[in-house]
């Protein structure tokens, strides 16, 4: 069995993701972060954090449409993250638990129309949230 270190970083950034839950980091979002906060880290501690984080199932792990890398958001309230589908505005950040009886319905509607399977955890809506259309 591993031994789980606890960390100062880790302890950094799994409260910084705790504290912005509704949205998503990159690595270099969050390495800027640590470093602007006076953490002595470099990539290879916040990947590593990351990963583990991930493992647990503390944070969900995904890809954005129109970016390379992977993004990383705090899903301990919601244990199933990588079985479900999600949306993001695309103007503010925030990202949305879609419910379950629509993404069915959707998958269905989907595969019936198209023969296509929709894979829900990889699958991720971009559009503007009600707050970010009123401005």
């Amino acid at each position: 069995m591993k031994t789980e270190y606890r960390t100062k970083a880790r302890a950094a950034l799994l409260e910084f993701l705790q504290e912005n839950s509704d949205r998503g980091f990159s690595a270099i979002d969050l390495l800027t972060y640590l470093q602007l906060n006076n953490e002595a880290v470099n990539k290879t501690t916040v990947y590593r954090n990351l990963d583990r984080l991930c493992e647990q199932g503390v944070i969900y792990k995904y890809r954005e449409p129109d970016h390379e890398g992977w993004f990383y958001q705090y899903s301990k309230e919601h244990a199933h993250c990588n079985a479900h589908m999600h949306a993001k505005c695309s103007q503010c950040g925030k990202l949305f638990h879609i419910d379950d009886d629509f993404v069915n319905e959707f998958k269905e509607h989907v595969l019936k129309t198209y023969g296509l399977y929709v894979d829900s955890g990889k699958t991720l809506l971009v559009g503007k949230c009600a707050n970010c259309a009123k401005v």
